[in-house]
C-alpha cells in the first residue's frame, strides 16, 4: 500500500491540543465504516507504535468455544491471502520492525513498533495480518498441536497454575474464570467453521480500535488507514453483547502435587473494576501491601523472617469487576506462617492508618512508575487504547497526578474495611501441602 496516502472523507470527533507543554497531542477520527483512529503525535521520538485492538477478549467465548480469541490470535500469522507466514517475517525484518500480539481476558492486540520512515511499508504488513488470514484447515490443524503443547506447557508451571485455580474458582459460574488458552477438549474441537464465524463475529469496526503514537502526523495516518481498511464493512454497528457483571466465589482450594518443591499460595479479594472511583485508592493500597521491596508483605515475610523468595501482591481489574490477590511461594514447612503473616498485614492495614510518610513513598513510587511508563510510543499506543475502550477519554498526566495526591491514608484503610473482609477472601494452595487442613475459621471468617 506504499506511496502517497489516498485522501478519503472522515468524521473527525476530538482534538486534543498540544499547546500546553502538559497537554498530550491526542486526536481521533472515525472512518466512514465505523473504525476509530486514535493517534497521539511525539516529534522527538524516531518510532512510531501502532496497534490494532479488538475490544473483546477470553471472556467474551461461549463454554463451547473456550480459547478460541487466543486461537485466532495465533492463526491470523499462518498467512495472509498475499504473504506466507515466512514472507512476513522477512519483511518485518527487512524494515526493522517488532511485531507482536497477545490476548487476555477482554482485549486482544496486534501491534509493530518501527521506524517512521517505514511507517507505510509497516501499516501494510499490518493491514494485511488482522484483514486478510487463510485459516486453511492445514494450519488449524497444525495450530491445534501448538497450543495443546502450550497448554501442558503451563500446566507444568506452578506459578501459572496456582493463578489458574485461583481464577477458576474465584468466578466458577463466569467466563472470566475459564483460561485464555482454553482446554485441551475446547481447541481440539475448533474448526474452519468455527474459527471463519467467530473472526467475523469480533473483527467488526464496532469492536476494534486502531492507535499510534510516535513521530505522525495525524491527517496524513488516517487517510493512509482509511485506504488500508476500505474493504473492512462495518458491520452491525454494535458491539459484541456483554454479560452481566460475575458473582465471586469464596472458597479454600488445595491442589496437592507432590512434585513440587514449593507451596504456591495465592490469597485473594474481590476488588473494583477498572473504571472505579475508588481504582487510584485501590493501587495505592496494593502498593503499600506487596507492590514492591518496601511494601509490607515484602519486607515482613521476606526480608524479616527469610520465608519465601517470591511475595508481592497484584491488582487485576476488569470493565465490571475486579481482584486483589497477595502470591507467595515458600516451603511447605513455612506456608501456614506465611498465610498468617499475610493474614496479619491484612488486617493491619484496616486497623491502623498508613503513617504520612509511608502513604508519601508509595505516591512517589506509582507516579514515577506511571510516568516512565509512558516513555515509549508503545506505551502511549497501548494507554490511548485502554482509556478509549474504559473511558471513552483520555486523561493527562497533570490529571492522574491529581487525583493520586488526593487519597488520604483516611481512603486507604476506609477501602482496606471494606475489601478485606474474611468473608470476601479466597485462597488456593499448590503444591506438596501434605495432610494440611484449613477452614475458614482460619481466615478469620
Amino acid at each position: 500500500m506504499g506511496g502517497m496516502p489516498i485522501s478519503v472523507p472522515v468524521a473527525e470527533n476530538a482534538t486534543v491540543s498540544a499547546s500546553a507543554p502538559h497537554l498530550r497531542d491526542i486526536r481521533t477520527t472515525t472512518l466512514p465504516n465505523g473504525l476509530l483512529v486514535l493517534t497521539e503525535r511525539m516529534p522527538h521520538l524516531r518510532s512510531i507504535a501502532m496497534g490494532v485492538w479488538i475490544d473483546c477478549g477470553s471472556r467474551d467465548e461461549p463454554l463451547e468455544v473456550n480459547g478460541i480469541s487466543h486461537f485466532i490470535e495465533h492463526m491470523v500469522f499462518k498467512g495472509t491471502t498475499t504473504r506466507s507466514a515466512q514472507q512476513f517475517a522477512r519483511e518485518v525484518d527487512a524494515i526493522g520492525g517488532n511485531l507482536d500480539a497477545f490476548t487476555g481476558k477482554e482485549t486482544i492486540c496486534f501491534s509493530i513498533k518501527l521506524l517512521d520512515q517505514n511507517l507505510p511499508a509497516a501499516l501494510d504488513l499490518l493491514t494485511d495480518l488482522v484483514l486478510h488470514p487463510t485459516f486453511t484447515p492445514e494450519d488449524i490443524t497444525r495450530e491445534q498441536g501448538v497450543i495443546l503443547e502450550e497448554i501442558k506447557m503451563d500446566e507444568d508451571n506452578p506459578d501459572y497454575l496456582v493463578h489458574e485455580l485461583f481464577t477458576r474458582n474465584f468466578w466458577p459460574e463466569d467466563a472470566l474464570g475459564r483460561p485464555i488458552l482454553g482446554t485441551a477438549a475446547s481447541v481440539a474441537s475448533f474448526t474452519e467453521l468455527i474459527v471463519r464465524s467467530e473472526y467475523s463475529r469480533r473483527f467488526t469496526p464496532a469492536n476494534m480500535v486502531f492507535s499510534a503514537a510516535g513521530n505522525l502526523h495525524h491527517d496524513e495516518f488516517v487517510d493512509r488507514v482509511a485506504a488500508c481498511f476500505a474493504s473492512l464493512a462495518p458491520g452491525s454497528g454494535e458491539k459484541m453483547a456483554r454479560a452481566q457483571a460475575p458473582q465471586t466465589s469464596p472458597h479454600i482450594t488445595l491442589k496437592r502435587k507432590k512434585s513440587l518443591e514449593q507451596v504456591q499460595l495465592c490469597l485473594a479479594v474481590p476488588a473494583p473494576p477498572v473504571a472505579s472511583p475508588l481504582r487510584y485508592t485501590a493501587y495505592l493500597m496494593n502498593s503499600i501491601l506487596g507492590g514492591g521491596m518496601s511494601s509490607r508483605l515484602f519486607q515482613s515475610i521476606r526480608e524479616d523472617r527469610g520465608l519465601a523468595y517470591s511475595i508481592y501482591s497484584e491488582l487485576n481489574p476488569f470493565r465490571d469487576t475486579g481482584s486483589l490477590a497477595v502470591y507467595a511461594g515458600c516451603s511447605p514447612a513455612n506456608t501456614r506462617q506465611v498465610l498468617d503473616l499475610t493474614l496479619a498485614e491484612l488486617n493491619r492495614i484496616q486497623q491502623q492508618p498508613v503513617t504520612r510518610e509511608e502513604l508519601q513513598r508509595t505516591k512517589s513510587q506509582f507516579k514515577g512508575n506511571m510516568v516512565l511508563g509512558l516513555e515509549t510510543s508503545g506505551s502511549r499506543m497501548s494507554s490511548l487504547a485502554r482509556q478509549q475502550m474504559y473511558w471513552g477519554r483520555f486523561f493527562s498526566l497533570d490529571e492522574i497526578t491529581a487525583a493520586i495526591d488526593a487519597v488520604t491514608a483516611e481512603d486507604v484503610q476506609m477501602l482496606a474495611g471494606q475489601l478485606l473482609q474474611p468473608g470476601h477472601m479466597a485462597l488456593t494452595l499448590l503444591g506438596n501441602v501434605g495432610p494440611m487442613k484449613l477452614t475458614r475459621a482460619d481466615l478469620g471468617c
